[in-house]
């Protein structure tokens, strides 16, 4: 699983549904999935009390579009993958392609909640995008590349992508072959990169049941 270059610029919100006219898959993507019932934090250039309540999980990419907010530290994308046709794909590798670093944004942190499940287990995979050439690793025993998909079997896939150091714009790439076919399927968020930036000395507030966010460390903007 092979790292990536440098490019350029971009970020979103929602889910997305990667095609490639005339390829025999597609993989629908969930950007800001959570891990185990483990709330993730997000990056708002907001005060605590211009910022809402948090979401119930399926609406989270409403609230992070309405906000322009950015996952914070780790983020957790979900990728189904399914085959179309009769014929069965196998999915090669997976990587990681690195399209704009910079300097970690100075917002404000803002959890969705407290508490955490345990390791990710099936179909689990990281990437450390500090690392000079980023690669997508397994997790937690998970077994590597290949796998097989069709019309009838889908795979669903959990990747971790965590920066402690950078603003990082990146997304993923499926190596396919199916026959004497062979290609890539780009895998990102509606053409946009994902975008995930370190929390490192940011302020954090999380939501505890009360009707305000509640600082946790470090001080207010």
């Amino acid at each position: 699983m092979n790292g990536g270059g440098d490019d350029d610029k971009g970020a979103a919100a929602g889910r997305a549904r990667s095609e490639d006219s005339g390829a025999p898959l597609t993989a629908r993507t969930e950007p800001y999935a959570y891990e185990d019932g483990c709330a993730p934090g997000f990056l708002v250039n907001r005060k605590p009390d211009e910022v809402p309540r948090p979401p119930v999980e399926q609406d989270v990419p409403g609230w992070v579009g309405d906000l322009g907010a950015v996952p914070a530290g780790d983020q957790y994308v979900e990728v189904t993958v399914q085959g179309l046709g009769k014929g069965t794909v196998v999915l090669q590798d997976m990587n990681v392609r690195v399209q704009g670093t910079g300097a970690p944004l100075d917002w404000n942190t803002y959890r969705m909640g407290s508490g955490c499940g345990g390791e990710a287990s099936t179909r689990s995979f990281a990437v450390d995008l500090d690392e000079a050439a980023p690669r997508v690793t397994t997790r937690a025993g998970q077994r590597d590349f290949p796998y097989k998909v069709s019309e009838s079997d889908s795979e669903v896939f959990r990747v971790r992508a965590s920066t402690k150091l950078h603003d990082v714009r990146w997304y993923l790439e499926l190596e396919w072959s199916s026959g004497d076919r062979h290609s890539v399927l780009r895998v990102d968020d509606e053409g946009k990169p994902f975008r995930t930036s370190s929390k490192e000395g940011r302020p954090s507030y999380s939501w505890q049941g009360a009707s305000t966010w509640e600082r946790e460390g470090a001080q207010d903007r």
